[in-house]
């Protein structure tokens, strides 16, 4: 969601933080600002409405020479998107700016209480009841440190804060379930704040993950770059401190017109990866810790992708490893008082690793006691700290805010360790089996990839269609929900996902000639499923079978075909089908003109409930 860029040091700020900002674009954000300390020891701040082109506008022109600048692209919650929502919210009397990323529940409580002390609010927002707080405790001669732990003190809910002093020409940054990371190059005497570590790859030498509750204070004075304080004001290392190793420039589209069709691509290799970084690399102990955790059954928590990804895993473990397993969209997990054992393991899965939903669900089963597992993208972040095992996903940066190559590699990682636990362990004959049968499903991928005419005529066909059915049966089900959110993400056009014989249940009456049935179709259930396709033929509903090739069964209901094959590739043929339906989303929306990389109203990373 909303991001977050600091920075001090020798360097022009102002150019430093619009350029983590623009690596920040993809998280989604409808506008954008920066305020900095300029030659004169003014503070000042520019924010616009829209993209970050806007901003840049704004200061087109201007000398701008800063040694401090914090900058923020907020995705709006609390008030509508105007300029002056917009963060940073200052003040220049008091020599204060800040930025914010979550919410605060409690912020309409704080506003009027500090009305009544005379305090004036610019904005609508809820963040700029922090920034309330701050002046009103500066104006009480409180100091600045102190003023922000007596702030954050008063704060409910999942946040994230920095500070820009004037007066000291320093930055401070503090969170609550929210993202914050630090980083530092001691040879350029620069430190930095952000809320995703990509933003500074390639500036920062060294990241820093503080814990929830610690005070970062950023200065360049003394050679003091960087410390990190308890509430109290003693020093603390309630922080994960790691060598900054992420490209500077990952996200090259390359020869690619979209992020998310460059993603698409990405897949085979990082399929074929998996099974040696499991086997015979790094992530081979983590592995092997995950098998040691208690299952007397397993409780999935997730959201959006990363949950139908949750449901395949669901379907491999009960199936191979007979384990009951629990799926839940982790909104609505801890909210329903769900009964849990000690022995049994708490799951969660994450690209960014800090999905607020998911991050209070995994809090609430630590309570209770039990040992967590993530499956997820982001080492460092809050889900990966907070876990007692991570099994990384290794799918590198994924821009595209619809995901694809992230949801392959959470079904595969989670497939990984459903047969390492059915197989009693890892040796060589598990690993040749695996790596073998992974290699059939990228080399698969590879060939759909190598001649997407067919799935990009199915799209001109239909695009101009009002409605979509997704449906599909036993492990085809969540890939029908998967494959109906990317169209829905990126096409703005109604889709749903059915378990296809739950369509006679209501929605059938939905069906007519301009809705479309999108049929995922496995070996398994093959004529059940061709069954629930002729009901919606008889309606007059258009259909788009994906199957098995050479079936003439299919291609006697279908109005359009895609066939492939499924030879060799068992319970890994409904990744291979997902493919196709991240590639028929795409080639709709290209149709439609639609924005397939940053789609309105969306964020990458959900910060807040």
């Amino acid at each position: 969601m909303c991001g977050i860029v600091g920075h001090l040091g020798p360097s022009n700020s102002v150019d430093v933080v619009l350029e983590g900002l623009r690596r920040l674009e993809y998280r989604g954000y409808d506008s954008a600002g920066v305020s900095f300390i300029n030659n004169d020891d003014k503070l000042l701040v520019y924010k616009k409405e829209g993209k970050i082109a806007n901003l840049e506008a704004e200061l087109e022109g201007k000398d701008i020479h800063a040694r401090s600048c914090i900058g923020h692209t907020r995705w709006a919650t609390h008030g509508g998107v105007t300029d002056y929502n917009a963060h940073p919210h200052v003040s220049t009397k008091d020599g204060i700016a800040m930025v914010h990323n979550g919410i605060i529940e409690n912020a309409s409580e704080i506003r009027e209480e500090l009305k009544g002390q005379g305090i004036y609010f610019e904005s609508e927002t809820d963040s700029e009841t922090f920034l309330g707080l701050l002046i009103y405790h500066k104006r009480q001669g409180t100091p600045i440190r102190e003023a922000i732990v007596k702030s954050f003190e008063r704060i409910e809910g999942f946040s994230a804060f920095v500070v820009l002093n004037r007066e000291t020409d320093e930055i401070f940054a503090i969170k609550k379930g929210a993202p914050l990371v630090c980083g530092s190059n001691e040879v350029n005497s620069e430190v930095f704040v952000s809320s995703d570590p990509y933003a500074l790859a390639g500036m920062a030498t060294r990241i820093y993950f503080p814990e929830d509750g610690v005070l970062c204070h950023l200065s360049v004075k003394n050679n003091q770059l960087l410390n990190f304080y308890e509430l109290s004001g003693e020093k603390c290392h309630r922080y994960m401190s790691k060598e900054q190793t992420i490209d500077h420039d990952p996200a090259s589209k390359g020869d690619f017109e979209h992020y998310m069709l460059k993603e698409i691509y990405e897949q085979p290799e990082l399929i074929r990866s998996l099974t040696q970084y499991y086997f015979q690399g790094e992530g081979k102990e983590s592995l092997e810790e995950a098998t040691k955790l208690p299952m007397k059954a397993v409780n999935i928590s997730a959201c959006g992708t990363a949950f139908y990804a949750g449901l395949v895993i669901k379907d491999y473990i009960e199936s191979k490893n007979r384990v009951r397993c629990f799926a839940d969209i982790a909104s609505e997990f801890r909210y329903r008082n769900p009964i849990l054992d000690k022995e049994e393991l708490a799951m969660f899965i994450s690209q960014s690793g800090e999905t607020a939903d998911t991050l209070a669900a995994q809090s609430m089963c630590k309570e209770k006691g039990l040992k967590s597992l993530s499956i997820v993208n982001t080492e460092g972040s809050t889900l990966y700290r907070d876990c007692d095992v991570n099994l990384m996903i290794r799918a590198g940066v994924e821009i595209g805010v619809a995901s694809t190559k992230a949801f392959t590699q959470q079904v595969l990682t989670g497939k990984t360790l459903s047969e390492v636990l059915a197989h009693g362990g890892i040796d060589d004959e598990l690993r040749n089996t695996l790596a073998s049968r992974y290699s059939l499903l990228a080399e698969r991928v590879e060939q759909l990839l190598d001649n997407t005419k067919p799935i990009k005529d199915v799209a001109d066909a239909i695009y101009k269609h009002k409605g979509f059915f997704y449906t599909g049966r036993g492990a085809y089900f969540p890939i029908a929900m998967e494959g109906a959110l990317k169209l829905k993400e990126i096409a703005y056009v109604h889709a749903e996902g059915y378990a296809s014989g739950e369509l006679k249940h209501g929605p059938i009456a939905l069906i007519d000639e301009e809705k479309v049935n999108v049929a995922l179709v496995g070996e398994e259930l093959f004529e059940k499923t061709v069954s629930n396709i002729q009901e919606i033929k008889a309606r007059k509903g258009l259909i788009v079978s994906i199957g098995p090739k050479n079936r003439y069964e299919l291609k006697e209901v279908s109005d359009h075909y895609i066939e492939l094959d499924f030879e060799g590739l068992g319970d890994l043929a409904p990744l291979y089908v997902n493919v196709v339906n991240q590639l028929l989303a795409y080639y709709i929306a290209k149709n439609l003109g639609t924005d397939i990389d940053k789609p309105r109203n969306l964020a990458k990373s959900v910060t807040v409930e």
